[in-house]
């Protein structure tokens, strides 16, 4: 089943429907997956196809992509939301550079297995985590 698919059965389970400017969005998300965007991202990607989607529409629609898990928000040292898309079965994290702002994901056995001990050691359920370091890039620290 098509990624685009998965997405109409979910919303129509949600008794949403995939108009065109979410079936739209979605595409920009879908072609650029592994990116993290904000909602201006999208939406100037959007008009470079010729597309007339509103900035509105765009905050809209990602918004309700969150509610119903087929988006992540996720907000690093800026004030902007950037938006990826929800893997739930590939839990990572973020290297954030703070010269270019470069994001790179990497995800490590070793957390996970930290994660357990502190359940372990402290009788504490972990639901979620999402763990960022901020330093620099190989481009940039050269």
């Amino acid at each position: 089943m098509s990624r685009i698919k998965e997405i109409e059965n979910r919303l129509v389970h949600a008794k949403y429907k995939l108009t065109t400017p979410r079936r739209l969005i979605m595409e920009i998300l879908l072609e650029n997956e592994g990116e993290h965007l904000t909602a201006e991202d999208i939406h100037n990607r959007l008009r470079d196809k010729g597309y007339q989607v509103g900035l509105a529409t765009v905050y809209r629609t990602l918004e309700l992509f969150c509610e119903l898990g087929i988006l992540a928000r996720l907000n690093f040292e800026d004030a902007s939301s950037y938006y990826e898309l929800e893997e739930n079965d590939q839990h990572h994290h973020h290297l954030i550079c703070l010269s270019c702002s470069k994001i790179i994901e990497f995800s490590d056995e070793l957390l996970e297995d930290f994660m357990e001990s502190i359940e372990k050691k402290y009788g504490f359920e972990v639901t979620d985590h999402k763990i960022k370091y901020l330093g620099y890039c190989s481009d940039c620290s050269n």
